[in-house]
């Protein structure tokens, strides 16, 4: 028999029975695919290992009840950052409780009365709270988490009062304002994570240095590939264009020269201002063909709406860590709440960029279900290529359930060859295993059923 002493964290989402009993099975298992895409990196971000998964709850271990608290921390501010985008009624509420104790451990699971305590504490933890017991209060280092005592509990099956901890609210520190100081108003307290990002913050930094510098050093060599392929297919597009343009003149003629200006105009009202000068310019030199060159060149392409604030805000993103991260998803949200369309598409595009390509799925899902987005659903496609098991099955059940033909290709392709840690641990929210070619054959019965 081995056992350790460990953090027992469980967590559970608040009305999670009363709201599956008014949803369809299909909402419900997206429900829980954006609960998982959400929890389980912060978990295994501060050294949590999941032992299991029932429902909308996790039990999770930790070696440090430091890291423990903190990643309940971290996930209440991550839903807080969620829930700002959605409605009350989609919204996600947890409540996380933590004990710490001698545990019998028996392949994937835990035994003992440390566990029951927790599970304890769970059911008298309040949602959007981390609540903790005495023993874990006396073991984790108290300058990293704040704490404040709730009271004593008489808990069912357990022999005397525990004494319960909770996480308080951010701002930590009350200092005395001086004179001329200005206080934060209430709605800016309310704009602000309960949290504050305490642990939040942390969570890029426990990434290994050399992976992310190896990662720099592989996407700097993709971009020049990327500059160098580009610059040469520009030419070809260039040359092409032109061909094309001199054929059309001479067999169209007045027709031809018609669809070129409207061209013109379409790609002229989407130049910035402070080009158009330079443009006319560029015409009145050049010709059609500068124009049609000019539209490839800026911006990506001035005729396919690929860009705008909002992206390259998410692009901003990518490449954030910390503090500094955290303020840019803030001005990515906005942005995105300005746009007049595609904004699922969008908040797709972030939980990527955020590193959370299992949410990102059901966004894209949504997008292709309610805004018709073809760009939503490409992408789409394109994850059933990722490197992540877990992030090919979804995508693989969610086009199966948008019935996309389109993605016909690729699902044959993950059915025939499977990709990276197929039949690995971690299937769908942590239970068995995970099989992303598996995922693929039954998407493509399902496709051809329809």
């Amino acid at each position: 028999m081995k056992t350790a002493n460990l953090a027992i964290v469980f967590t559970d989402i608040k009305g999670f029975t009363e709201r599956t009993s008014r949803q369809t099975l299909e909402e419900n298992q997206r429900l829980l695919q954006v609960h998982d895409a959400l929890l389980s990196p912060l978990f295994k971000a501060f050294g949590g290992r999941i032992i299991k998964s029932i429902g909308d709850a996790f039990l999770v271990t930790f070696e440090s009840p430091t890291q423990a608290v903190l990643s309940g921390i971290a996930i209440q501010d991550r839903l807080w950052h969620h829930n700002r985008e959605l409605l009350e009624d989609d919204q996600l509420h947890v409540r996380v409780a933590v004990n710490v104790g001698e545990v019998r451990v028996e392949a994937n699971d835990i035994f003992g009365e440390p566990v029951n305590i927790a599970a304890r504490v769970e059911g008298i933890t309040e949602a959007d709270e981390v609540y903790f017991t005495e023993a874990v209060y006396l073991s984790m280092n108290k300058a990293e988490v704040p704490s404040q005592e709730v009271g004593a509990f008489e808990l069912k099956g357990i022999p005397g009062k525990i004494r319960v901890f909770r996480v308080p609210r951010a701002p930590y520190r009350v200092l005395a304002p001086t004179p001329d100081a200005v206080l934060p108003s209430p709605e800016e307290v309310s704009s602000l994570p309960p949290y504050g990002n305490l642990a939040l913050a942390r969570v890029d930094s426990s990434l290994d240095l050399g992976q992310r510098a190896a990662a720099v050093g592989q996407g700097a060599v993709a971009v020049g590939q990327r500059a160098a392929a580009g610059a040469v297919a520009v030419g070809q597009r260039a040359a092409v264009v032109g061909a094309v343009v001199g054929q059309r003149a001479s067999v169209l003629g007045k027709q031809a020269r018609t669809a070129t200006d409207a061209l013109w105009a379409r790609a002229y009202a989407k130049l910035p201002a402070s080009i158009t000068s330079r443009v006319s310019s560029a015409v009145a030199g050049w010709g059609v063909c500068a124009v049609l060159l000019l539209a490839v060149l800026v911006g990506g392409g001035v005729l396919v709406n690929g860009g705008g604030p909002a992206m390259r805000a998410i692009r901003d993103v990518e490449g954030a860590t910390g503090a500094e991260k955290v303020e840019r998803v803030s001005e990515a949200k906005r942005l995105i709440r300005q746009e007049d369309s595609d904004q699922r598409y969008l908040n797709g595009r972030l939980e990527e960029a955020q590193g959370n390509p299992g949410a990102a799925v059901v966004y894209y899902a949504q997008a292709v279900r309610k805004d018709s987005s073809r760009r939503a659903e490409s992408r789409l496609i394109s994850l059933l290529k990722h490197e992540q098991c877990g992030v090919r099955s979804s995508a693989a059940e969610a086009v199966a359930n948008l019935r996309l033909e389109s993605a016909r290709g690729a699902l044959e392709s993950l059915a025939d060859a499977g990709g990276p840690n197929d039949g690995a641990s971690g299937g769908f929210l942590g239970l068995g295993t995970c099989d992303s070619k598996k995922a693929a054959q039954s998407a493509l019965k399902r496709l051809a059923a329809n």
